[in-house]
């Protein structure tokens, strides 16, 4: 794990002990830190009673203490714990933030921070991958795989790559990435923020922190990620900073899980961030054709009697399901679950490629209403009765596509359980023969 004598003395509380906070929890007690913790999980709680005095932040003197640690998931508008915070004096971090104070121990290294509403972390992943096929030494972490500070320190000349989330960004203070890159920015978890703009402005954030003498990378044209870019020239701090906005690559079709245009993008801005880094074309082109992409992102999982199913799971909101619509020319679209909104326009330029809509969860009934005049849509419900209707219909050529532009908790823990769901199903079909019978009877 990563461990620094800045913390070394230190007092901290920290409040959840999930994964991240457990993360925090392990890495200041090796560090040498006095540390409280709480979670509303008494297994977790007892998990840590050798390591920490066990009491509620909420319900405790907090004077003095360094910093409150919280999870990402811990919304901070209006909640009890910010107001604790303001009332004792104590600043309120993440593990990222812990990850930033630690560098100085750490071998030389960089860091690359991503961020945006959608393609992060396949854009992390992708980074981190070539980097890795060039031969330099690189962990990816934040909010994608194992939490940074579990991970052991790289050795010189390391890269470590951060998926950051704007929950991230909002708990970091002082991280400053060789490279930041945004990628886009669209409506999402307004909950969260003061409107739109409160989220962007999060979002923009990692510029913020970042060093005058390094990269910030923009990826794209819409008005908020625009904004940021103008901003930071305006400014006039920031010397080295990149548009790849209109840039061009070829090769897609080469890149058997990087297709649709969201993905050439994310390829796009992956690629200037490597190439910031140092890596050449003959170095990044190959890793291109290898990569072999994320689980419920854009993911293959198999192709029979000509047809290919696809797992885009994690397209939780209809700007992330645009574009893969695009992806394909004749599509069997699954679609649905908790609605985050009552339109699907950023799905609209790509209707063209879609033979069916199936619709299920909750936003079923509103999405059936909004496709009705644009193609044929049927009722499904639940995953499972879209599956089979579309293998059924599906025809050599064509493409049954998860990308539900909603949400899962109507239906699911979260949208891994539900790409598994539409993988088990899709392993039903083909088991049972049931591609291309339209006209047969479909198991209940």
């Amino acid at each position: 794990m990563i461990v620094s004598s800045a913390f070394a003395g230190k007092r901290y509380a920290i409040l959840g002990l999930a994964r991240s906070g457990m993360a925090a929890l392990e890495s200041l007690h090796a560090s040498g830190a006095e540390l409280l913790a709480w979670d509303n999980r008494e297994e977790l709680r007892e998990s840590v009673a050798d390591k920490a005095t066990i009491a509620d932040p909420l319900t405790s003197d907090l004077t003095g203490y360094d910093a409150i640690v919280v999870s990402p998931g811990v919304p901070l508008n209006g909640q009890p714990i910010a107001q604790k915070a303001a009332a004792d004096g104590v600043p309120i971090i993440g593990d990222i933030e812990l990850f930033s104070q630690a560098r100085n121990d750490l071998p030389p290294h960089r860091v690359v921070g991503i961020t945006g509403t959608n393609g992060k972390s396949t854009t992390t992943a992708l980074i981190h991958h070539i980097l890795a096929s060039a031969g330099v030494p690189s962990l990816m972490g934040g909010n994608i795989g194992v939490p940074i500070l579990s991970q052991e320190p790289l050795p010189e000349g390391g890269v470590y790559v951060l998926e950051l989330s704007s929950y991230q960004i909002d708990l970091t203070q002082s991280l400053d990435c060789d490279v930041a890159l945004l990628l886009n920015i669209s409506p999402d978890h307004l909950d969260r923020y003061d409107g739109f703009d409160g989220y962007a402005a999060s979002k923009a954030r990692l510029f913020d922190m970042l060093g005058s003498d390094h990269v910030a990378i923009f990826a794209s044209a819409d008005e908020k990620t625009r904004l940021a870019l103008q901003g930071l020239r305006d400014l006039g701090r920031v010397q080295n900073i990149i548009d790849t906005s209109s840039a061009e690559i070829d090769g897609q079709a080469d890149w058997p899980s990087l297709q649709g245009p969201h993905n050439l993008q994310n390829v796009i801005a992956a690629v200037a961030t490597v190439e910031a880094l140092g890596i050449a074309e003959e170095q990044w082109r190959p890793a291109l054709e290898s990569f072999t992409g994320l689980a419920h992102r854009m993911e293959r999982v198999a192709e029979a009697s000509g047809v290919l199913f696809v797992n885009d799971s994690k397209a939780t909101n209809p700007a992330s399901t645009g574009p893969a619509l695009g992806a394909y020319p004749k599509i069997h679209w699954i679609l649905g679950g908790l609605p985050k909104s009552d339109t699907l326009t950023e799905c609209e330029p790509f209707y063209r490629n879609v033979v069916k809509a199936y619709t299920i969860g909750e936003a079923g009934p509103m999405f059936g209403k909004l496709l009705a005049d644009k193609m044929p849509v049927e009722s499904c419900e639940m995953i499972l009765t879209a599956v089979q209707q579309a293998a059924a219909n599906a025809r050599p050529g064509e493409v049954v596509l998860l990308s539900p532009a909603c949400a899962s908790f109507d239906q699911f823990r979260d949208f891994e359980a539900r790409g598994e769901c539409f993988r088990t199903a899709v392993n039903s079909v083909i088991e049972n023969d049931l591609i291309g019978t339209a006209n047969s009877e479909v198991i209940q």
